[in-house]
């Protein structure tokens, strides 16, 4: 009987360790993921964000963290390479931060996976028209320089962005108001124009002016050790603001219709004139003045063609 007992619980162990043995579970794979793609312009068409994987399934994609319409569960093709893909319309300009998630279609096999997000730069149109007043603005090696780089580095009046301590910065600033039929902005209808510097307590004044046959505005920062020479280095930033005088008349875009010509002849349809209609500018009297218009440039271009100061190489 004993024997007969111990039998059984022998028995019964095997079975337990073999259960036991028999149900070691393998770990599943995490698949790779790879997120590229995404360049877009704000305003344009979708961009195409693309994701890369290792094993096939669905991706959600996001954009600065919110899953993007559309594509909640984009799926991959059935070989490989693995790729989904989502037609995006960024929703506003700068840097996005853009990401995606892999659900597996063998989910014994293969752990849903993140792929490390990557950060896109939304475009947007350099400057573009913040006021009824538009400008230009670049900025030229003044002569005259002085420091001990001025006599064989930098042709007077050439655009540049980099400057070395002891060169002289002309701002140069060109304006015309909408509001104004697209009228140059001249010393006649500005009240005021200005540029302010970082680190500079004073604005500059701009003057309007001939400049060998052409007339713009311009400012001068003088930099070097001199007192009272800017000599911060590195990336100088300034802001430009130009407003507009109040004024009492005002140019209206109207249309009319105008003879149509082809090469300067007259064009004929069943022996009549053809007519089309053209834009042209009238000047209103207004009944009250118009308040003059403030408009405002900043640089929006990349880091590195935006202004800069250098110190003098050294030897």
């Amino acid at each position: 009987m004993k024997r007969f007992i111990s039998g059984i619980l022998v028995s019964a162990v095997a079975l337990v360790g073999g259960a036991v043995m028999g149900d070691v579970a393998h770990a599943a794979t995490t698949p790779t993921v790879v997120i590229t793609g995404g360049s877009a312009v704000f305003g344009l068409d979708p961009a195409v964000i693309t994701v890369t994987s290792s094993a096939p399934g669905t991706v959600s994609f996001t954009a600065v963290g919110v899953v993007i319409t559309g594509c909640e569960a984009a799926a991959t093709t059935t070989v490989a390479p693995f790729i989904a893909k989502c037609s995006w319309v960024p929703a506003a300009a700068g840097a996005t931060a853009l990401g995606a998630t892999l659900t597996p279609t063998d989910a014994v096999t293969f752990t849903t996976a993140t792929a490390t997000p990557i950060t896109v730069k939304v475009g947007i149109p350099v400057q573009g028209v913040i006021s009824p007043i538009h400008m230009y603005v670049d900025t030229v090696l003044g002569s005259g320089t002085s420091g001990p780089l001025a006599p064989r580095f930098g042709v007077s009046c050439a655009i540049t962005s980099e400057f070395i301590a002891g060169q002289t910065i002309v701002f140069r600033v060109y304006g015309n108001n909408a509001d104004l039929g697209g009228a140059v902005m001249d010393s006649s209808n500005t009240a005021k124009a200005y540029i302010e510097i970082a680190g500079v307590p004073t604005p500059i004044q701009l003057t309007y002016g001939n400049h060998s046959g052409v007339a713009f505005w311009t400012g001068v920062l003088k930099t070097g050790t001199a007192t009272g020479a800017y000599n911060t280095l590195g990336l100088i930033s300034f802001k430009v603001t130009m407003v507009a005088k109040d004024t009492d008349t005002i140019k209206v875009l109207r249309t009319r219709l105008a003879t149509k010509l082809v090469n300067g002849k007259v064009v004929m349809e069943n022996g009549k004139k053809v007519y089309e209609r053209v834009s042209y500018f009238r000047t209103e009297k207004l009944a009250s003045p118009l308040k003059g218009a403030t408009g405002v440039w900043q640089s929006n271009f990349a880091t590195y063609s935006q202004l800069n100061l250098y110190a003098v190489p050294k030897a």
